[in-house]
């Protein structure tokens, strides 16, 4: 294993050596598996968020004081204008069952001890029934499942695809698969539980010992329960899904949570067959082919067959929560099942390790993975003044050859909201951001919903903190409440900034899925300009797009403050591709259509006289 990861990392070291040679990047070859003609635009919301209408508040509030939304909230016009915003994709986040502070025994489902489970509203990685979904999104719980069906019925009908979560490298504490298709087995059921590890146990135990809550965190913000008495009943004690092995986990681990087992010994050595030489080029069907006479650990069969149940429900896609801490060959095997059944399916993962970036891709048959560590904190430094965006193509450079198959997002669940004071501190100032993300490169953009209107996640919702919205507490989220107008879903209450904003997302969005340059090939312009143009502000950065139908110039202003006018300049290298001759071009910007500018070409080389607002971008098309 060692002499092949090795082989491996030497491939990848000449294949970005090669990519920084060149300032162009064009489409790589490993898109055409996985992508479409157009570009992706995903949009993830947090499904019990969406449609609550109550604006109380209350820190630890109940479903009562607070609310909470319903599938049947995403109503087939608010479906339609989130397909007219320049979406393609909608991802529910917190759909399965997960464990949560609420009585529902009336429809044979037990209660949870609120000692470990975050928050009242609990977290949506902490899965209890796989085979199901949320009680608290359904009007009613009995008919759950199909008022879920029913959801991905809308959401298709209005031309969307539907992504849910699939959290792999751990369930609950108090996992129970009450509603287990016939045959199912639940988590844990046949294993021996006297030993730290066996390959087909589907949890890590400390044996002999009992389980104890953690010391820190107060259940409920101090509020009685009859579960609350300071003990957990789990005996033997099992890993805690970060990976900690105490039985008494630290406030800071995921203690609501246990870790799978996928056959990877505690020691870290694998117990199960790796991938040959050479399948980081093979595609889905001969990774499927080489899975069929395996003998895999049992956990492995359990995830397959539950991704397959919810592709079955119509389901057209998944993200995978903390992909990296399982082993790359489950994915192999489980994603090239999937894609057997569907092979358009969109599988999404959350890896946070670039070294590890080309594995989970090339091995593990994933179509996209979260571009965090690299374009995302680049583009939060850029706005918080703590780097020079010139390094955004240095990124690109380096994951030339991956590029399609990096997400880009500025918001999510996990994240501080786009617009709050840690990040860009107003939606204004996040508009550069979003077009850079949205446009540099062929991959995915997602956006968090209420972020096109500027939600900046200031509510103390309990146990989730100001700056994020909250995952874990019953809440309002005030931006989006605006925009969703009692239901209306016609922005009808949003101030006139904020629907200047979503007009905003709504051109670039639609902008994107519509642009064939962006499908094509990407060159900095940004050092030509650095290095011969006085005028050029160190917050500035400029790039080009282009296909044989279209040709782009991109050109972001990252500073609030100061407005600049320049002389842009685009390289003889570009205008030589291009094919343009000598003569005057019109620049045409294709967000609002108000600003134009005149591209002069002479002898090989052109330039454009640009003035930019601070917090402005310019999208031209060389016409």
């Amino acid at each position: 294993m060692i002499s092949k990861r090795l082989i491996t990392a030497g491939i990848t070291l000449t294949v970005l050596f090669s990519a920084c040679k060149t300032q162009e990047l064009r489409m790589s070859t490993a898109k055409e598996a996985t992508a479409t003609e157009k570009k992706v635009v995903v949009y993830q919301v947090f499904t019990r968020l969406f449609g609550n209408k109550n604006k109380t508040n209350k820190p630890w509030g109940t479903i009562e004081e607070n609310g909470v939304g319903k599938f049947n909230d995403f109503t087939d016009n608010a479906l339609h204008e989130i397909k007219d915003l320049g979406v393609t994709y909608i991802w529910y986040t917190g759909v399965p069952h997960h464990a949560l502070v609420r009585d529902y025994t009336a429809y044979g489902i037990s209660n949870d001890d609120p000692e470990v489970v975050k928050g009242r509203a609990g977290s949506p990685y902490a899965v209890k029934d796989y085979y199901n979904v949320n009680p608290d999104l359904a009007e009613n719980p009995a008919k759950r499942l199909e008022e879920f069906e029913a959801l991905v019925k809308r959401t298709h009908n209005a031309g969307l695809k539907v992504i849910i979560d699939i959290v792999p490298n751990h369930i609950a504490r108090k996992y129970e698969g009450k509603s287990n298709p016939e045959g199912v087995k639940d988590f844990g059921t046949d294993d021996n539980v006297n030993v730290e590890y066996d390959r087909d146990n589907n949890f890590y135990y400390i044996p002999s010992q009992h389980f104890e809550i953690p010391d820190g965190d107060i259940p409920l913000n101090g509020e009685k329960h009859p579960l609350i008495d300071g003990k957990f009943d789990e005996n033997p004690a099992k890993w805690t899904g970060n990976g900690s092995r105490k039985i008494k986990p630290d406030q800071n681990d995921w203690y609501e949570t246990v870790k799978v087992n996928y056959g990877v010994r505690p020691d870290g050595t694998k117990d199960f067959p790796e991938l040959p030489a050479g399948f980081d080029q093979k595609s889905f069907k001969e990774h499927f082919a080489f899975w069929q006479d395996k003998d895999v650990p049992d956990s492995w069969k359990k995830f397959r067959d539950i991704a397959l149940y919810w592709t079955a429900k119509g389901v057209d896609g998944f993200r995978y929560d903390m992909a990296e801490m399982v082993p790359y060959e489950f994915w192999s095997y489980m994603n090239s099942s999937i894609k057997m059944k569907n092979p358009n399916a969109f599988l999404l993962a959350e890896v946070y390790n670039p070294n590890e970036y080309r594995n989970y891709i090339r091995l593990g048959k994933m179509d996209y993975l979260y571009d965090k560590v690299e374009t995302y904190d680049k583009l939060k430094d850029v706005s918080r003044g703590k780097s020079s965006p010139d390094e955004l193509t240095e990124i690109q450079n380096r994951m030339s050859d991956i590029e399609h198959h990096m997400l880009h997002f500025l918001d999510n669940h996990d994240e501080q909201r786009l617009a709050s004071p840690d990040f860009a501190g107003t939606p204004e100032r996040g508009k550069p951001l979003m077009v850079v993300s949205a446009t540099i490169s062929t991959s995915p953009t997602m956006i968090y919903f209420g972020q096109e209107v500027g939600e900046a996640g200031n509510e103390d919702a309990g146990f989730g903190k100001p700056s994020r919205t909250s995952i874990f507490d019953y809440i309002g989220v005030p931006n989006h409440q605006r925009w969703m107008n009692d239901g209306k879903f016609d922005g009808g209450q949003l101030s006139d900034s904020e629907k200047n904003l979503r007009d905003f997302y709504k051109r670039l969005l639609n902008f994107t899925i519509n642009s064939s340059a962006l499908m094509g090939n990407f060159e900095e312009i940004q050092s030509a300009n650095r290095q011969n143009n006085p005028n050029y502000d160190p917050l500035l950065y400029s790039y080009v797009r282009w296909s044989e139908k279209q040709k782009l110039v991109v050109i972001a202003n990252f500073s609030s403050e100061k407005e600049s006018e320049f002389d842009l300049k685009i390289p003889s290298t570009v205008i030589s591709k291009w094919n343009l001759k000598d003569g005057s071009y019109v620049l045409v910007d294709k967000l609002y259509s108000e600003s134009k500018t005149y591209l002069t070409v002479k002898n090989g080389e052109a330039s454009a006289r640009v003035k930019i607002k601070p917090s402005e971008s310019f999208i031209y098309e060389v016409n």
